[in-house]
């Protein structure tokens, strides 16, 4: 089916798609509403209005106000239904979108509880469905997408809207010509045409955004020391202190995010990131560069920063080293430096904090005969905002490719691991705790081993999958026989491509006859399973609910006594006690009346454990429970760090490390979750997965490692001179006091027993010797993890 004419669509040109750059009609604005949200959008006479319901099952709200503040839904060719009671509830529910609507409903006089309502949507509209209307006069257009906090055991999470406005004037379309608006009010706002520099004083604890308005354009970045020039000393950014101050080539938010000089002056950090990709250390264009390439004369960045910088008598040089922001800088396997269109998206921005006193100085590359701005230079905004200015840290994610920006997470249970340690990394949006300082990885491990820990996983995606078809849609999208699955049961499986390779794996809870909850590692596999939906025509949803549900896992030896302290459980549920491996229940804190939460019998640490799923605003509740619980126990905290060994040893695969989509569920080590003799009906990838197993090709193997030194992932695993496969986990291992991996080898050499070598350096001049072994190293008969402990 072909999207309809106003929604966005890849910039595509002679066979060259680009789906990181939509393309929206000329004219056309778009503007999501987030579940239980709101928006707030000025309209003029004859805009067309659409209203898109994405997800399916999301109902809606819309309120307009004309310039003499009346409210009236004739105004959008519409019937309306009285107060806007569902919006006014949304507003009330202190999201940040409400806020924003709030705001303006205030600057401009009008009084929500006077608008007439026009609902959109019915409980059974489907992923796409469309309502549209058109502006008869000029005024404020409120979109609500209302939905209240959703109970774990229930699957009714609300999702997103997306509202486009076709402008009847195209002039008048937001953002078409210019940058977004800006993260607070600035204090400086500049636009840098291409071929241009300007230079700017900052002062310390101000913020500083470097924004690429139309995507694919660089910036080099420069900061003096504003203190040592006074003094007459030229103090700029330096990339050999920063690279090795920082221990990484490219800072970024979190904790190698600073720029030092030479004097081992911190000059500017970055705070936040939408795009991911820069290039540090190289030189901002130069007149060489283009005559050397048979154009001289060309304009560069080099030389239009000498010629803004000696207003501040900075000596000019015939490069300058800079920060070169969204330039896409490649190394191939000779070291040979190279380059390719900007990973940038129009609006992608850096959002960097002044450390000292500085002058800056930010270029919009004119460079127009290679991709380094893909060819055609765009121009610059730099704003600078207030010291004053509360910025929280960000790492730019995207659901997919086309998909917009979010803004880095704190899990609802962020602050409670927060009173324990501040190391907390980036993980798939979110911020999730690494280690725990006061503890230290190895005695969080220890505390799995031997007591109890407990441990964040709310990143991991939820997709609730409902409708009469549910079952026949998540039947043919994973390779456990789903018809076999009970309600209250949790099963493992994999979710495969056409051609076998693994799109995720996860976990599927049967809450239903047609109800399903889908958790895994990242979106793609929630977006397969819409896709799929909608390809099939099946009469089933697939909705997000990551951020209705958060979950801890309580992993350890005392774990169930931990739980059965805490949780009450219905005469129709398992209690915490009688919860078998692998079966889930629905409990609440203390008694019928306490708050409610789902545990399942399930983790990933090889270890007796449970996780337990609650809606983000009781997750304070359930933690402090659980942790004053355990206290008899010895309870400690867990990060991913020591996580990542127990997992090893266990030998559970991890996305990135033991299989992505060139790697089927055999090679990944899982082939268990393929019941290919006792699924009789078709699924997506069966044919391909009957080809691999009858014909492998890799093997997913263990290995124990001579001498102490843990290899890399990637390191080659070599018979002789002979690649034969690549590590892809290592780990010394407390408990077995030896160094262990996993990796993929072909079938030729991946018997017990087979004496190999692990290539380091450029896979030659140093190798480490190893013997493929049974995995998982540890405790292979699960008895642990059944319970069962000596």
């Amino acid at each position: 089916m072909n999207k309809p004419e106003f929604i966005e669509h890849p910039w595509e040109r002679r066979g060259i798609v680009s789906p990181g750059l939509p393309i929206l009609p000329h004219g056309v604005e778009r503007h999501p509403v987030p579940g239980g949200g709101s928006r707030a959008i000025p309209v003029f006479r004859g805009d067309e209005i659409s209203v898109v319901d994405k997800e399916g099952l999301q109902q809606g709200e819309l309120v307009f106000f004309a310039p003499d503040r009346t409210s009236d839904a004739t105004m959008l060719g519409a019937i309306g239904k009285g107060r806007p009671t569902a919006t006014i509830e949304t507003l009330a529910n202190s999201s940040r979108s409400g806020a924003k609507v709030l705001k303006a409903l205030s600057a401009s006089g009008f009084s929500i509880e006077a608008g007439d309502a026009i609902g959109v949507f019915s409980e059974g509209s489907k992923p796409g469905d469309t309502t549209n209307f058109t502006a008869e006069c000029d005024g404020l257009l409120i979109c609500a997408a209302p939905g209240k906090p959703m109970s774990p055991e229930k699957q009714n999470a609300p999702t997103e809207l997306v509202l486009y406005i076709r402008r009847a004037d195209p002039k008048q379309a937001k953002g078409v010509l210019g940058p977004p608006e800006p993260l607070a009010d600035p204090l400086q706002d500049l636009n840098i045409q291409p071929g241009n520099a300007t230079a700017y004083e900052v002062k310390k604890g101000q913020y500083i955004q470097i924004l690429d308005v139309k995507g694919r354009e660089c910036s080099d970045f420069q900061a003096f020391s504003l203190r040592a020039l006074d003094d007459g000393l030229e103090r700029e950014i330096d990339p050999t202190t920063t690279r090795s101050l920082m221990g990484s080539l490219y800072p970024n938010p979190g904790i190698f995010s600073k720029y030092w000089s030479v004097d081992h002056e911190p000059l500017v950090e970055i705070v936040q990131d939408t795009c991911g990709r820069h290039d540090t250390f190289g030189l901002a264009c130069t007149a060489r560069y283009y005559e050397d390439l048979g154009y001289p004369g060309h304009i560069n960045c080099s030389d239009n920063m000498n010629a803004d910088l000696a207003k501040f008598n900075v000596r000019p040089r015939g490069g300058w080293p800079a920060i070169n922001f969204f330039f896409n800088t490649m190394l191939d396997d000779t070291n040979a430096i190279g380059m390719d269109d900007p990973w940038s998206r129009p609006g992608d921005y850096v959002l960097l904090r002044a450390l000292s006193d500085l002058v800056c100085l930010s270029t919009a590359c004119p460079c127009d005969v290679d991709p380094a701005n893909g060819w055609n230079p765009t121009d610059i905004q730099v704003r600078t905002y207030k010291a004053t200015e509360d910025f929280k840290r960000s790492v730019g994610y995207r659901k997919s490719a086309e998909a917009d920006v979010e803004e880095t997470k704190k899990t609802a249970f962020h602050d409670c691991f927060a009173r324990h340690t501040e190391d907390f990394v980036e993980y798939n949006g979110y911020w999730l705790a690494n280690t725990f300082p006061k503890l230290g990885s190895i005695a969080e491990y220890w505390a799995v081993r031997e007591k109890a820990a407990v441990m964040d996983l709310s990143p991991l995606r939820k997709y609730e999958v409902t409708g009469p078809d549910a079952e026949e849609l998540m039947q043919a999208c994973v390779t456990r026989n789903v018809k076999k699955i009970s309600v209250g049961q949790v099963s493992y499986t994999a979710m495969c491509y056409e051609h076998g390779g693994m799109i995720d794996d996860g976990t599927i809870y049967r809450l239903g006859d047609n109800n399903f909850r889908w958790i895994g590692g990242n979106d793609t596999s929630g977006l397969w399973l819409k896709e799929q939906a909608v390809e099939r025509g099946l009469n089933a949803w697939v909705r997000p609910s990551t951020d209705q549900l958060h979950n801890i896992a309580v992993q350890g030896r005392h774990s169930k006594d931990i739980l059965r302290k805490i949780f009450w459980t219905p005469p129709t549920q398992p209690s915490v006690e009688e919860l078998p491996w692998f079966r889930m229940t629905i409990a609440r804190i203390g008694d019928y009346a306490g708050t409610a939460v789902v545990i399942s019998r399930t983790g990933y640490s090889g270890e007796l454990g449970y996780e337990i799923f609650c809606h983000p605003k009781d997750a304070v509740e359930v933690f402090d429970a659980v942790w004053d619980a355990g206290q008899e126990y010895g309870i400690a905290p867990l990060g991913l760090a020591a996580l990542d060994m127990m997992r090893i040893e266990a030998g559970l695969i991890f996305a990135g490390s033991e299989f992505d989509d060139t790697t089927d569920p055999f090679e990944a080590g899982i082939g268990f979750t393929v019941p290919l003799k006792t699924k009789e009906d078709d699924f997506i990838g069966r044919a391909a997965l009957e080809e691999r197993k009858a014909h492998p090709h890799r093997k997913l193997v263990g290995f124990e490692i001579e001498g102490g030194t843990v290899p890399s992932p990637g390191d080659c695993v070599r018979v002789g001179k002979a690649q034969v496969g690549e590590i892809t986990s290592a780990v010394k291992s407390p408990v077995l006091g030896k160094v262990i991996a996993l990796g993929r080898v072909v079938t030729t050499h991946a018997g017990v027993g087979t004496e190999i070598e692990i290539g380091q350096l450029d896979g030659q001049q140093k190798r480490l010797k190893a013997r493929v072994v049974k995995f998982p190293h540890f405790d292979p008969g699960k008895d642990r993890v059944k319970g069962n402990y000596d």
